[in-house]
């Protein structure tokens, strides 16, 4: 065998080698970008249970809190309001403006629900009300599965986001479409350690 054709089939395999490695990190690209896509839709389940349960919420203790509709109408335009920004960051799962906007539909939302929290204190049949409790109580069990489902979501886009900055990854993300960082679903940390609480 010539120097020529030794020569040649090195290349060859240098080449062949290589496509196979760029596809390697291709694939990889995509299914950090599908886990963490997948991660958010669990982020969706538990917030649109949340979202569900907040007109059963607000229709049970309307009849107690007639004084109190501006509270009752606040719960129900913060509910809306993250609804529509769940609904466009679930189009786009990690896209900066989208998760941005999410935060602040939820951050309402959470202040809403504390505000409503609070009023439901200053009634007594309402607190012994057990529909009301067994509302709270499912709406706090959801805020724990929320907060677990963010933290894998969060995960996942960690993991993608670093991947796609080591070297050669870097290279192929920015010829494949996974230039762009996704961004973490950050809820405003102050509100975001606990749930409301009614104490029944």
């Amino acid at each position: 065998m010539s120097v020529g054709v030794v020569i040649a089939i090195i290349v060859i395999a240098l080449m062949v080698g290589s496509v196979f490695y760029f596809i390697g990190i291709y694939n990889r690209l995509t299914t950090l970008g599908e886990r963490h896509k997948n991660a958010f839709s669990q982020i969706e389940v538990q917030l649109q249970r949340r979202y569900d349960l907040i007109p059963n919420l607000v229709e049970t203790v309307k009849a107690y809190l007639k004084h109190e509709q501006e509270t009752l109408t606040r719960v129900v335009e913060a509910r809306n309001t993250a609804v529509a920004g769940l609904k466009a960051a679930a189009q786009n799962p990690g896209e900066p403006g989208a998760m941005k906007q999410l935060a602040q539909a939820e951050s309402g939302l959470r202040s809403a629900l504390g505000q409503l929290s609070v009023v439901v204190e200053r009634y007594p049949d309402l607190k012994a009300d057990s529909q009301t409790g067994a509302l709270f109580e499912e709406l706090t069990s959801t805020e724990n599965k929320v907060a677990f489902a963010r933290q894998a979501f969060n995960d996942a886009v960690t993991s993608y986001n670093i991947y796609k900055k080591t070297f050669p990854p870097v290279v192929v993300a920015g010829m494949t479409g996974h230039a762009s960082d996704a961004a973490l679903l950050e809820f405003d940390s102050a509100k975001i350690k606990e749930a409301p609480k009614v104490s029944f």
